[in-house]
């Protein structure tokens, strides 16, 4: 990644070091160009071949977009895991009375069934996303102004369509902007200029406000419960094996059966990502088998030593030294 195409001068070995690592970048994303177009600004800002984004934000949305690069780019997915909040402005085609409207809006709370719209980057299928949150903060006219926090996925244009027909008058969103993901909101994430500037900055030799911008990957899986593993199960998921049972050191915190985990070494390295087939508080009572599943393993393999011999029961399992 040092000595740069083009004849850029080098990077300051701690910004090296983080590109290499991996890293996300949030952006605050203006309206007009679309989230493909912002996430290759910050990539050729860089000097990077690849990077992508969680969580499309349509051409007329502003708001915060989260870049991947490098490794990180295998973390996205967990990123699309945080539900998101918006602020958006909605015009009903007629005065709604502000009591109707509350009472409308609470009925949005919680579980509902969404269709993707037309112009929509995904097949249009019927689907559950879950609204967590659901407030009008002000009214003026015929128009309102929403707080939504809600599942990833969520379409909150269809909402606001959703409403007007729930409330018989008609309505579409004027107006909306991301303001958070998860625990990350939008003050902490900076305009294109802003990077601009700090690349600038960078390239001579001043490395602090761009390596400020470049969040290390620990700041996202670190929201998410892990499952601390022995050193041979740790190899022997890094080399591809599920997890079972006896390979697990410690859990650090509870989580629910279908929980987005995290499988990390005893030395606090990130190893795999995976759904929970069990509960915690149910781990003690399974007999055998995989614990985890959808495991994607973030690792290099040959960096983990084989720990673990081939089972003579089930075809394909391991079992891994209990060291």
């Amino acid at each position: 990644m040092n000595a740069e195409a083009g004849g850029l001068p080098a990077w300051p070995a701690p910004i090296e070091e983080r590109l290499a690592a991996g890293t996300f970048l949030l952006i605050d994303k203006p309206r007009g160009p679309s989230s493909h177009q912002v996430t290759a600004w910050a990539r050729d800002l860089l000097g990077l071949r690849l990077a992508g984004h969680a969580g499309t934000l349509d051409p007329n949305v502003s708001g915060l977009l989260w870049v991947g690069v490098g490794p990180a780019l295998k973390l996205l997915p967990l990123v699309l895991e945080f539900p998101k909040r918006y602020v958006g402005a909605v015009n009903f085609h007629a005065a709604v009375p502000r009591r109707e409207l509350d009472r409308v809006v609470a009925e949005f709370t919680g579980p509902i069934y969404q269709t993707p719209p037309v112009r929509s980057a995904v097949k249009r299928e019927r689907r559950v996303r879950t609204i967590h949150r659901l407030n009008v903060l002000e009214t003026e006219g015929t128009r309102a102004l929403l707080d939504v926090v809600a599942d990833s996925g969520t379409y909150i244009r269809t909402l606001a369509v959703d409403l007007g027909e729930a409330l018989g008058t008609g309505a579409l969103l004027e107006e909306l902007r991301r303001v958070s993901t998860g625990p990350f909101d939008e003050a902490q994430s900076v305009p294109l200029t802003s990077l601009a500037d700090a690349v600038a900055q960078a390239r001579a030799g001043e490395a602090g406000p761009l390596l400020a911008l470049l969040h290390p990957l620990e700041e996202v899986w670190q929201q998410f419960p892990s499952l601390v593993l022995k050193d041979g199960a740790a190899s022997a998921v890094a080399h591809g094996a599920g997890l079972a049972k006896g390979g697990i050191l410690a859990v650090p915190k509870p989580f629910n059966q279908g929980a987005r985990v995290v499988l990390v070494t005893r030395s606090g390295t990130l190893l795999a990502t995976g759904v929970a087939l069990h509960g915690s508080t149910e781990l003690g009572n399974v007999p055998h088998g995989w614990v985890v599943g959808e495991t994607r393993v973030f690792v290099d393999a040959e960096k983990f030593p084989t720990l673990w011999r081939r089972s003579s029961g089930t075809t394909g399992a391991v079992e891994p030294h209990q060291g």
